[in-house]
């Protein structure tokens, strides 16, 4: 049994405006599969495939108050490519952020509700990624982090040092998963997280337990009947198991 990284989750204020940002960013098509949900995904794209990581926004209250552990990475193929679209982003609404980056070949940037992300300079191993370079989650140990989600899923674990790590699809396709040591500590629920699912036929009950017995916590909702399963990683990060398909 594995999973697979399928989308990322992002909180939203107003869904449907930060989603067309995010659509107009990535050049993907955007739907809804209900009230307060916005589904970004490449145009003619048949999910899940490992092509991409899909992104969902949903609709939340609660205001955003620490920078995300959670951010994407975009890709692009030149210099002139990286100006043009850090102009573009900016003019949809993006603004520059210091994160303490200092001089850095990249730009860092917010999308209109501070969600905060990276421009990244071309790179060579990012030339086939899709938009979305990386996906990137800030840890304390890129070593424990690797350690758990190469195993939670069917991912290949590219590099990995005491500074930072990296993990892509096992089809060699699509963006790269990254794990990159930050001093600052985890604080309340990330706002953007990860959704994994299991492959067709596979029980989601005992999903939950394999994820378990490496290292995730169930969390509790109470009283929420939701057809997934939430989790947290070995450092906290909460993160979506799905319904197998």
């Amino acid at each position: 049994m594995a999973t697979r990284l399928v989308q990322v989750n992002m909180k939203a204020r107003d869904d449907a405006a930060l989603g067309g940002f995010w659509a107009e960013a990535l050049g993907w098509a955007v739907s809804s599969e209900g009230p307060g949900v916005t589904n970004l995904e490449p145009e003619g794209f048949d999910y899940p495939d490992p092509v991409a990581v899909v992104v969902d926004l949903v609709a939340s209250t609660e205001p955003k108050t620490v920078k995300n552990r959670v951010h994407l990475d975009l890709a692009t193929t030149s210099l002139d490519h990286q100006a043009e679209l850090v102009a573009r982003l900016r003019d949809l609404g993006a603004t520059p952020v210091d994160i303490g980056q200092g001089a850095v070949p990249w730009t860092v940037l917010a999308d209109p509700e501070g969600n905060e992300f990276c421009v990244l300079e071309p790179r060579e191993m990012y030339r086939d990624t899709g938009p979305i370079a990386a996906v990137v989650v800030d840890c304390a140990d890129p070593r424990r982090m690797t350690d758990f989600w190469s195993r939670a899923t069917d991912w290949t674990v590219h590099e990995v040092s005491d500074r930072d790590a990296a993990l892509r699809s096992s089809a060699g396709v699509g963006p790269y998963l990254e794990f990159l040591r930050t001093p600052e500590v985890k604080s309340g629920w990330n706002r953007v997280h990860l959704d994994v699912r299991p492959y067709p036929g596979d029980d989601m009950g005992a999903e939950t337990a394999r994820l378990r017995a490496l290292g995730a916590t169930v969390i509790d909702l109470g009283p929420v009947e939701v057809p997934w399963t939430v989790l947290a990683d070995p450092e906290g990060n909460e993160f979506c198991l799905l319904t197998p398909r």
